[in-house]
């Protein structure tokens, strides 16, 4: 996904039923506005004014009235509710009010109606009222702005059920925090000495070069932005590379890697998929087209294939590139969604019947990665395979993989297959989108884990900017980005290089780069990276126990 958090519609939507699940209330039409909040914890009930609850926040004091109550409340449940009450979240009005008509917008306000319950039946209409009234005050949505906009006099909140509406939020994410505690035993180890034949870090010899290219695919009505990055060392004998971004991001997402790559002499093709790019995004925001159409599913690795084709007639025809475009032998690597599309051409089946099923169901539970998943409900068949006989070599970074290929479509894959997971990765989080997958695919293969890195680590620092000062949330936040991800980015500069070159005559040179043990000297203390080819036997027997407990 992109550097706002995989897509700015989604990111707009779950954070604020973050929020609102953190600080517990509703919203609706302003005939009546509310004036009293009634919570109820059990048998008890408690009458808050809308005063007492502006005063709690502008002064930070418990309004004596609300003291006894308050301290019915755990020191962490009370930070929780006390932190909520002071976010505020400025959205863009039309761009929420089309979201909340979506049916995944709408099915998740119903899940919300138990939390803020109504006896006339109009929970729904009476929450997407108030979050678009809340979203028009000047400080933006917040707590209050939500109430004081509910169609009623008075708002009703379950204290019990939102505590554990709170506690389901994300669920995947903490499976993965869950997870990680009960193997960290087996992660311990010592940074091993290693003589290396190169650094693979460091830049080539080679100064780049950028083409930008603008394609246009007339039999899908497809207009597809490239940039091509090559060096004067470029050559056939190195596969060319291609990339693929995340949802409601830019071709730029990993420039940092293909300029690396590039300065060792391999030919990247960085594509812009024109259904679930930035200006997508932005345009679904505006209410000019929906967030993902189904269709993006099968277009994404289509747009692979043309760009091949593509780059084939530049192999043939361009000054510089002529006859140094590997096309039979080319790699590629995906990030996010962009994953997704690369274990697409990979030869992973997309299996949709468990996933039809699963999108009807809690979809508050859900993460960004599982709720982007659920818009391929609408293809109309069962199965597809999308393999791209071209691609020999696949890296999928923090891929979505939980829901779109069902039990076994990973099984389905032909190639070579690395795989990258983030501990801390709120979007699409590793125990379901990585782990779990993992084994399914056919060897060789890799998985690597940072361990304390999050969705966007591995992302070019120029698009992750607007994370500094993000407010954190169970759904977003805490981005290790920048100058703190570093260790990150280095390694993924080494592991890429090194499966590049596992198809040119520097094979045994690079195979190095693909060991644990390299992956215990990338390491640093603030992020652990871990590489192994198999999950270990006790980690899989806490993969089964979580399994079983979740089903």
């Amino acid at each position: 996904m992109s550097n706002k958090l995989g897509c700015k519609w989604l990111s707009s939507l779950v954070s604020m039923f973050s929020v609102m699940a953190d600080t517990f209330s509703g919203i609706a039409n302003p005939v009546k506005v509310a004036e009293t909040v009634v919570v109820r914890k059990g048998f008890l009930e408690l009458s808050i004014s809308v005063a007492d609850l502006r005063s709690l926040v502008e002064t930070g004091k418990v309004p004596d009235r609300l003291q006894t109550y308050a301290n019915l409340l755990s020191g962490e449940q009370r930070s929780q509710i006390f932190g909520a009450l002071k976010a505020k979240i400025p959205l863009n009005v039309v761009g929420l009010s089309n979201l909340l008509n979506t049916d995944v917008g709408t099915a998740i306000l119903a899940d919300l109606t138990t939390v803020i319950p109504r006896r006339d039946g109009a929970g729904v209409e009476a929450l997407r009222s108030a979050l678009v009234l809340g979203a028009k005050a000047p400080e933006g949505l917040s707590v209050l702005s939500f109430i004081e906009n509910y169609p009623d006099r008075r708002v009703v909140v379950d204290l019990d059920r939102a505590f554990a509406v709170m506690g389901q939020l994300n669920r995947s994410f903490w499976e993965t925090q869950r997870f990680m505690v009960a193997i960290a035993p087996q992660l311990a180890a010592s940074k091993p000495a290693l003589k290396l034949p190169i650094d693979p870090t460091q830049p080539g010899p080679h100064s780049v070069r950028v083409m930008r290219l603008d394609l246009n695919d007339s039999t899908r009505n497809r207009h597809i932005p490239l940039d091509v990055y090559w060096s004067r060392a470029a050559t056939i004998d190195k596969p060319t590379i291609v990339f693929s971004h995340g949802l409601g991001s830019v071709r730029t997402d990993l420039r940092y890697l293909a300029e690396h790559l590039a300065s060792h002499g391999y030919v990247v093709a960085a594509l812009e998929h024109p259904g679930s790019n930035e200006s997508n995004t932005n345009s679904a925001i505006a209410g000019k087209s929906p967030p993902i159409a189904p269709q993006e599913f099968l277009d994404r690795p289509k747009d692979i294939s043309f760009v091949l084709d593509e780059l084939a007639k530049f192999n043939q025809t361009d000054d510089n590139l002529q006859g140094k475009i590997a096309i039979e032998r080319s790699m590629i690597v995906g990030y996010s969604f962009g994953g997704a599309t690369a274990l697409s051409v990979a030869g992973a089946e997309l299996q949709l019947s468990g996933l039809r099923q699963r999108c009807q169901e809690d979809l508050i539970t859900l993460s960004f990665g599982e709720g982007m998943q659920c818009e391929a409900a609408g293809l109309p068949e069962e199965r597809y395979q999308l393999r791209e006989p071209r691609i020999k070599r696949a890296i999928a970074m923090n891929p979505t993989t939980s829901l779109l290929f069902g039990e076994t479509g990973l099984s389905a894959i032909e190639i070579p297959t690395l795989i990258v997971a983030s501990s801390a990765d709120k979007t699409t989080p590793a125990f379901r989108e990585q782990i779990i997958g993992f084994p399914k695919i056919p060897s060789p293969k890799w998985l690597v884990g940072f361990v304390g890195g999050t969705h966007l680590s591995v992302k070019d620092p120029s698009t992750t900017l607007e994370q500094v000062g993000r407010p954190s949330t169970v759904m977003t936040g805490d981005e290790v980005v920048g100058d703190r991800a570093v260790s990150i980015r280095n390694y993924i500069k080494a592991i890429t290089l090194a499966m590049a070159a596992q198809m040119t005559d520097d094979a045994d040179k690079y195979a190095i780069f693909l060991t644990p043990e390299y992956a215990q000297f990338a390491s640093t203390t603030a992020i652990p990276v871990r590489l192994m080819t198999e999950i270990p036997p006790e980690a899989n027997a806490v993969v089964e126990s979580f399994m079983q407990q979740n089903k």
